[in-house]
């Protein structure tokens, strides 16, 4: 007995050669000079005549006989193809992660999915929004959101002072410079809030994903090395077509 693995192995094979064999019996089918035949002989009127050999053109092509030789490679494909779908219905195994059976006697075509299904999720999860490593935070029960703590900041205001820099004299009015001096007026007090996710929960649900992906490649494979029964469908399907 074969194991399903090997049946999947040879069936790109036995579809790619049977699609050549199906393609090459349309064309040759599709050439009429190819199906025609002729035999003549010429007989004279009188025996003085001119004597000519006879002519035949043989028929190259049997409509047939190309039916026979394409139901013969459609009939390895059928049973190719059969063999694999009866054994996906029965060949079975345990997702298993850490020594825990996490989805017990899954299909092959449902161990397909999933291992889709896991790729794209681990890529989702690999772009989730992280906390902000340059602040400290911290969940707020009240809003159940992170936060941080309070940062107190000074408000201040730019005030116009006047800087002498010559006195007045009899001759000469002040020489008076105008600046601008920042004085506070008051204080902001600044909590940051988040929705996102600390890294560490990113990297462990990362982590998870990871690990039920191989336990699901590994089932996919300890599935697919059960042995499966031949089938033998394509004799009966063209043994009533051709039949």
């Amino acid at each position: 007995m074969a194991k399903l693995n090997q049946i999947i192995a040879v069936e790109k094979g036995v579809k790619s050669k049977s699609y050549q064999d199906v393609t090459a019996a349309h064309q040759r089918l599709q050439k009429p000079a190819l199906l025609v035949g002729i035999a003549r002989t010429y007989q004279p009127k009188d025996e003085e005549g001119e004597q000519l050999p006879p002519e035949s053109t043989r028929v190259q092509v049997k409509a047939e006989d190309v039916l026979r030789e394409m139901a013969t490679s459609l009939t390895r494909l059928f049973d190719v193809t059969a063999t694999k779908d009866w054994a996906n219905c029965s060949a079975r195994a345990d997702v298993v992660v850490d020594g825990r059976t996490v989805v017990a006697d899954v299909p092959v075509s449902y161990l397909l999915f999933l291992e889709k299904q896991l790729a794209e999720l681990h890529g989702f999860v690999k772009k989730l929004p992280v906390l902000d490593a340059a602040e400290t935070w911290s969940l707020d029960p009240s809003t159940d959101w992170w936060k941080t703590e309070p940062v107190r900041t000074i408000r201040t205001r730019k005030v116009p002072r006047n800087h002498v820099k010559a006195e007045a004299t009899e001759k000469h009015p002040a020489q008076v410079e105008v600046y601008y001096e920042d004085v506070p007026i008051g204080y902001w007090t600044t909590v940051k809030f988040s929705g996102a996710l600390a890294a560490r929960t990113v990297n462990e649900l990362l982590e998870r994903v990871e690990k039920l992906q191989n336990a699901v490649k590994f089932a996919r494979e300890e599935a697919n090395s059960a042995e499966v029964a031949d089938r033998r469908v394509g004799e009966a399907v063209f043994g009533y077509l051709l039949g």
